[in-house]
C-alpha cells in the first residue's frame, strides 16, 4: 500500500466509567485489557484496550479533564467524541464481533457495503456505539 513508517499509536476516548467501558470493550468488542488492575489499585490514571500489537485505546474518565494541558483548550474536549473510529478485521473476526455485540445488546446499523477506507474498498461494513456513545464502524477487506 505505502511505505509511510507513521502508525496510529492510540486513540484517546472520554468515558464515564473506566471499568465499565473496559469491560464493554474486552467482553463485547474482544479487546484485551491494558493497564486496568494498576487503574483500579490507583496506580495509573486510566486504563487502555489493546487493539493490535501496535495501537491501544486509553479509556480517560471525564475527570481527567483538568490535566489536560498540553494545549490551551484541550481540556474542553472532554465530553466530545471524535465522529468515529474504524477497526479492520478479518471477514471471521468482523462476523464473530457482530456477534459478540449482538449477544450483548448493542444496537447495530445495517450492513453497508463499498464504503472507502485506508484499504480501499471493503465489501461489508457497520457502525456501533459504546455506552458512552462514542462512535465505531467495523469493516473488513477482501484480502
Amino acid at each position: 500500500m505505502t511505505k509511510n513508517s507513521m502508525r496510529l499509536d492510540h486513540v484517546v476516548l472520554w468515558v464515564a466509567d473506566p471499568v465499565a467501558a473496559a469491560r464493554f470493550y474486552t467482553e463485547a468488542v474482544g479487546l484485551e485489557p491494558v493497564r486496568l488492575t494498576e487503574f483500579v489499585e490507583g496506580k495509573v490514571p486510566f486504563p487502555s484496550v489493546r487493539v493490535n500489537e501496535e495501537t491501544i485505546f486509553d479509556l480517560a474518565p471525564h475527570t481527567f479533564a483538568d490535566r489536560m494541558r498540553m494545549l490551551p483548550g484541550a481540556a474542553d474536549s472532554a465530553g466530545h467524541p471524535v465522529n468515529h473510529v474504524c477497526l479492520s478485521l478479518p471477514a471471521d473476526a468482523f462476523e464473530a464481533l457482530r456477534a459478540r455485540l449482538e449477544r450483548y445488546g448493542v444496537p447495530l446499523s445495517d450492513i453497508g457495503h463499498d464504503s472507502f477506507g485506508a484499504r480501499g474498498s471493503a465489501p461489508r461494513s457497520f457502525y456501533f456505539r459504546d455506552p458512552d456513545g462514542n462512535v465505531f464502524e467495523a469493516r473488513h477487506y477482501d484480502a
